[in-house]
């Protein structure tokens, strides 16, 4: 049960501010969904105007393509323990082409992550100085 009232679009339709938000979406999506979360941002229109402004541009074509992005997405919600963004970044992964290949590899990745890291956590395995940013590792292909 959600901690915070979710919007219906009428009563997003009688808030200026949240009805532009939840247009854009639906815009910016090509989709007339809005999803809860969004729904549930709606009692702070700041928030949710906001919130939905970094998304687009943090989420927007660059260096990574949109597909990559997604992908990144998921794992960190994985390793947040965020089970509504991990459904709905693999939803819009997948819209973007995410095969059940690339997404077996991604979670063999996420996994593999999850173990090395509570390994050399578990171990206390102080850092390489050939890894340490600044050493000119990087220009050697560290």
């Amino acid at each position: 049960m959600a901690t915070a009232r979710l919007w219906s679009d009428e009563e997003a339709a009688a808030e200026p501010r949240v009805k532009a938000v939840f247009d854009d979406i639906r815009a910016t999506r090509g989709n007339p969904f809005v999803n809860n979360f969004w729904r549930g941002l709606a009692n702070q229109p700041a928030v949710l105007e906001r919130t939905w402004a970094s998304l687009k541009v943090v989420m927007a074509g660059g260096a990574l393509d949109a597909l990559t992005k997604e992908m990144i997405y998921i794992a960190v919600s994985t390793a947040n323990g965020c089970g509504y963004c991990v459904h709905s970044h693999t939803a819009a992964a997948r819209a973007k082409g995410m095969t059940d290949a690339q997404h077996g590899e991604l979670l063999a990745v996420i996994g593999m992550a999850a173990k090395t890291n509570a390994l050399v956590t578990a171990m206390q395995v102080p850092v390489d100085p050939e890894f340490q940013v600044g050493t000119g590792s990087e220009r050697r292909g560290g």
